[in-house]
């Protein structure tokens, strides 16, 4: 089954907590390393469907490395306890490790740190992440209806997936220009492999989201690279996952085996009692959150407003050692990203959260009016 095409960047980034992927055979690794051909010019439309119709891998195993400037300045490392943890983490801090990606569809992600690695799991039905800095596993299962069970597709799916048309690939690019701005395929070469690069950026200014690059193998139509890039630093990366080293075939099923250090702290993020039905609102007392949408387009601001218990305490500690603004006389934590801000507050009441790809100065002039 040819699992890396229908696996999308996006849901790679989500199971690994991030999205990845790359790709040779060990022979030709040997042979590709300190190689720098790139491939012939070719139209988008053109590199794309080559590379949609490009024969299946057997797998994949490659040495990555993971760019994070998200944070930076953030002041999440100056709390303790949680925001001491996920500032040490190698997922925000950024470091190389490996990645291994079966045909059937599972993942494994090494990311290599001072203070331990980070192992990430995905087998279909389970995201499992084992952070060794605080000897902790933490285990999601993914909805029933959403899930991939590796061992019960069969091939028939491969058999029935056609390539799109040349046409229709054009049609679709067509649109999608539309609304963004999209780049031709720029010849590149990626650890070693002859590669195209497409970069999409927003149509709109008023962001802080710069726009975002894929690189994919020209041969067999893996993705090598992925970035994302801020408006105030449109050359320099923000977030980036690239393959270093890789290499296609078979990946031994020993691979994705994991098992926790003795005693190793386990905490299920699935949720208690998943199945037990809602309890009604008039019955609680409690009105559901309400969200809304304030602008438009990539500078859109959401805003989250939940009513608060009278004489609760705060649940938002993690928060405490972010830079503090006044918003009509309440104290407000705001974390700024090199992508985005949000903001959360409360005021008789009411809890409000806002987040978007703004700077600060524009979540906070909106929240002011609420």
């Amino acid at each position: 089954m040819n699992i890396f095409r229908r696996l999308s960047l996006h849901r790679l980034l989500l199971v690994c907590a991030i999205a990845i992927v790359a790709g040779v055979s060990a022979t030709a690794l040997a042979s590709a390393v300190g190689s720098s051909a790139k491939p012939p010019a070719k139209p988008l439309a053109a590199a794309v469907h080559d590379a949609l119709g490009a024969s299946p891998v057997e797998g994949v195993s490659a040495n990555i490395t993971l760019t994070n400037r998200l944070l930076e300045g953030a002041s999440l490392a100056s709390g303790n306890g949680q925001t001491g943890g996920l500032a040490s983490s190698p997922l925000v801090k950024g470091g190389s490790g490996r990645l291994w990606v079966a045909k059937d569809g599972r993942v494994r992600l090494e990311l290599q740190a001072e203070k331990g690695d980070t192992e990430i799991l995905f087998d279909g039905k389970t995201v499992t992440m084992y952070d060794a800095a605080n000897n902790t596993l933490y285990r999601y299962d993914i909805p029933a209806g959403t899930q991939r069970d590796a061992a019960t597709k069969s091939d028939t799916s491969t058999h029935a997936h056609q390539t799109p048309t040349l046409s229709k690939i054009e049609e679709a690019i067509t649109h999608l220009k539309e609304h963004v701005n999209v780049s031709e395929a720029t010849p590149a070469n990626v650890a070693g492999q002859p590669a195209y690069t497409v970069r999409v950026s927003p149509k709109e200014s008023g962001s802080l989201l710069g726009g975002a690059e894929l690189s994919f193998d020209s041969a067999h139509g893996i993705p090598l690279r992925a970035a994302i890039y801020s408006s105030t630093s449109p050359s320099s990366p923000v977030i980036e996952l690239a393959a270093t080293e890789i290499s296609y075939g078979p990946v031994e099923a020993s691979v994705f085996s994991f098992t926790p250090p003795s005693g190793a702290k386990v905490e299920d993020l699935t949720g208690s009692a998943p199945h037990a039905p809602a309890a009604p609102a008039e019955k609680t007392g409690k009105s559901k959150p309400t969200l809304t949408g304030h602008g438009h387009g990539v500078s859109t601001i959401g805003v989250l407003e939940s009513k608060t218990s009278s004489g609760a305490k705060s649940t938002n500690s993690a928060l405490e050692g972010l830079p503090k603004v006044k918003i009509n006389g309440a104290t407000a934590s705001e974390l700024r990203t090199e992508l985005g801000t949000i903001l959360t507050f409360e005021r008789s009441g009411v809890r409000y959260v806002l987040g978007g790809s703004v700077t600060p100065a524009a979540i906070e002039a909106l929240a002011r009016g609420l």
